[in-house]
């Protein structure tokens, strides 16, 4: 059976909850207590060297780091990766454009509801907040255009930006200002075998600490 390693408040994490819920696809959950140091743990780093979440465990021991390289593995020859070249590549623009703009917004909500906005310097605040309306922006101009981020299909690319995308309002972003956007998420969220449990970062009472 696949082993998840995993942090419930992570999007990261439950962006590859996702993928594994719409295929339903078994697996054990390992769950690290980053705030707490585990992810800092040798026997951790033996997992994933950055000390990060997710990775996965295949049941032959292989381990796979990184949200969008685990969508990319686990969603090969299914309906959430095209079957050509062309729009594989499309959907990693897509995720690679998740990975370079969108973790603003990731980071912006992490600051936020973690009670470290404050601790963090204005400039940099307000670098994160511009970096995430940027990417808010082209979002909305690029979904003007078509359903889903990669054309007319949901893919693994949409699971990826919706992950973070999706709770902007969490980094008080007003998401309802860019209605194609918030079109989409709802398009997404209304996918067949969606996963709509996510967690807040509340459930961990370490979670205000500093990651090691």
């Amino acid at each position: 059976m696949l082993t998840l390693f995993d942090y419930l408040p992570s999007q990261n994490a439950w962006k590859v909850r996702l993928l594994l819920h719409h295929l339903q696809l078994p697996y054990h959950p390992e769950y690290v207590s980053i705030f707490e140091g585990e992810g800092q743990r040798p026997e951790f780093l033996a997992v994933n060297p950055t000390g990060a979440v997710p990775a996965l465990r295949l049941d032959d021991g292989r381990v796979l780091a990184e949200s969008n390289a685990i969508l990319f593995f686990l969603a090969q020859g299914t309906r959430y990766l095209p079957g050509d070249a062309f729009g594989q590549a499309r959907v990693m623009q897509w995720m690679s454009f998740e990975q370079d703009y969108v973790g603003a917004i990731a980071t912006l909500r992490h600051w936020t509801m973690t009670g470290k906005l404050e601790r963090r310097p204005a400039q940099l605040v307000a670098m994160k907040r511009a970096g995430s309306l940027r990417a808010l922006r082209m979002l909305d101009r690029e979904l003007a255009t078509r359903p889903f981020i990669a054309g007319d299909a949901y893919t693994i690319a949409d699971m990826s930006l919706y992950a973070y995308t999706h709770r902007a309002e969490e980094a008080n972003l007003p998401l309802a200002e860019f209605v194609h956007v918030a079109a989409w998420a709802e398009r997404v969220a209304a996918q067949e075998g969606f996963l709509h449990l996510c967690h807040p970062y509340s459930i961990d009472p370490f979670s205000g600490r500093e990651l090691p």
